[in-house]
């Protein structure tokens, strides 16, 4: 062989060593984010022939496809829209549009997902008709209709967590919206009543259990002041605070008064454990005050505070912020300043009290499931972190049910079964009050953790309470689960 020859070979064979790497780079690495990339027309024109998965619940499907008589070949329909909105979303290939489930599992669910290659090169040879795969989801939707129908008309959302395992198994909001109206392939349909919902200033568009615009969580949070205090080795449930009717913030002219207007029971000082249960905001602003900044914020995190979720919707991350004077401090020991939360990070909260002091990581989905029934993907448990050592967690369990059995908590109260909770009524400035709860049940082998918000004082402006309001709530969810 020349040496000519022997150069070209040697070019022919790094040119074909380059085309094949780079072919699988595109074919393997990148084909998800190909696939899902809107500049994609090939990708898109396919899906239309795709009959998409169907999203499982309970067994059943609440988002399927049905032939349709135009171009796009298959039409979306959603089963009680409205009780699954925020959890299915909706998709709309007459505009290219998708959210909720249908978008963050779109490849899965349209077949052109990285797993499915193989499926798909299967279906080539076979000459079978191209099918998304379904996704089976951890919700109950018994639980699901039971939190959506006890927020009723009132403007709020719930979580429902199985403590365990992270599986959610509730998440309603309210308002909600119907998702078929929006997966109508009538593009000037669809926009006017896409428009419609924008302009609506209830805001039904918004997730309001992962999202939207976010709540202060007011004393509910005292549950991770109360935690921060036990985790620092310095504090138990029967250390004192000073119990005065007045508190004058650090620095500041303000002051902050207990919502029952005198002290935080009788006596010049008042445990942590009574002060939690009788939901006073002054002894937990000047235990807030007492920690400091960092030690509050560093136990908020290991909850989740200022992490955003995949679960696989994503979450907004709950907010305490860094570097926050003495002032706001004390303000963030009963939930209000420049604190906020969502109803997800709420109920993680007590979901990790609940699990022996381990926080797991939310999720939605259980398995996803091929067009042949096979079992693609299962998706595991995994653990956040821990929170609290089991000790410790133990006593937070104790003023938790001590807060529903005899405190601030009472309407959580489930007949035959030991509750533990915390309510919040948090101030908005002169807006209604945003009314929280938050616990699990049963104490003892907890099954579900729950929490709750419900947004413009339920209706009551400035005179409704997370006790009145958002606590009955939760009990009815509770139950559901209880009474599967």
């Amino acid at each position: 062989m020349t040496k000519e020859l022997r150069r070209l070979s040697i070019v022919m064979l790094l040119m074909f060593v380059a085309l094949f790497v780079s072919t699988s780079v595109i074919q393997v690495v990148q084909a998800d984010a190909l696939q899902q990339n809107p500049a994609n027309k090939r990708a898109l024109y396919d899906s239309y022939q795709v009959q998409r998965g169907s999203i499982v619940a309970s067994g059943a499907a609440i988002a399927s496809s049905v032939p349709s008589d135009d171009i796009y070949s298959w039409q979306r329909v959603y089963e009680n829209p409205a009780v699954w909105a925020p959890v299915t979303g909706y998709t709309n290939p007459a505009l290219g549009s998708a959210t909720g489930i249908e978008l963050a599992l779109n490849g899965v669910l349209s077949g052109t997902g990285g797993a499915q290659f193989l499926t798909r090169v299967e279906r080539l040879f076979t000459g079978q008709p191209p099918r998304g795969s379904n996704v089976e989801l951890t919700l109950d939707a018994g639980v699901q209709q039971a939190a959506f129908d006890a927020l009723g008309d009132m403007q709020g959302a719930v979580v429902a967590i199985e403590p365990s395992t992270g599986r959610i198994l509730a998440m309603a909001t309210s308002p909600s919206y119907d998702t078929n109206a929006l997966a109508t392939h009538s593009a000037d349909q669809v926009n006017a009543t896409y428009q419609e919902l924008e302009d609506d200033l209830s805001h039904p568009l918004f997730n309001r259990a992962i999202g939207g615009d976010l709540n202060p969580p007011g004393s509910t949070f005292k549950l991770v002041v109360a935690s921060a205090a036990l985790a620092s080795g310095d504090y138990t449930p029967q250390s004192t605070l000073p119990n005065p009717g007045i508190y004058q913030l650090p620095q500041s002219s303000r002051t902050v008064s207990n919502a029952s207007g005198g002290t935080c029971g009788p006596g010049d000082t008042v445990t942590i454990a009574d002060a939690l249960r009788l939901s006073c905001n002054i002894p937990m602003a000047e235990l807030a005050v007492a920690l400091g900044d960092k030690a509050v914020r560093d136990e908020a995190q290991k909850y989740g505070f200022n992490t955003s979720f995949q679960l696989p919707l994503t979450s907004t991350p709950s907010s305490y912020p860094a570097s926050l004077d003495d002032p706001q401090t004390a303000l963030s020991g009963f939930g209000q300043g420049q604190v906020t939360a969502t109803p997800l990070q709420m109920a993680m909260v007590s979901a990790g009290i609940a699990n022996e002091g381990v926080v797991m990581n939310p999720r939605m989905v259980d398995r996803v499931i091929a067009p042949d029934l096979s079992v693609q993907q299962t998706f595991e448990d995994s653990e956040f972190g821990r929170a609290l050592d089991e000790d410790l967690a133990s006593e937070m369990v104790a003023m938790m049910v001590a807060n529903v059995s005899d405190g601030a908590a009472s309407n959580a109260r489930i007949d035959g079964v030991d509750v533990a909770g915390k309510t919040g009524t948090a101030e908005n400035g002169d807006r209604p009050y945003s009314l929280w709860f938050t616990g699990f049940a049963p104490a003892e082998d907890p099954q579900v953790a729950v929490a709750v918000v419900v947004e413009n004082g339920g209706g009551q402006n400035q005179s409704g309470s997370g006790d009145e309001i958002a606590a009955p709530i939760a009990k009815k969810v509770m139950e559901a689960v209880l009474g599967r």
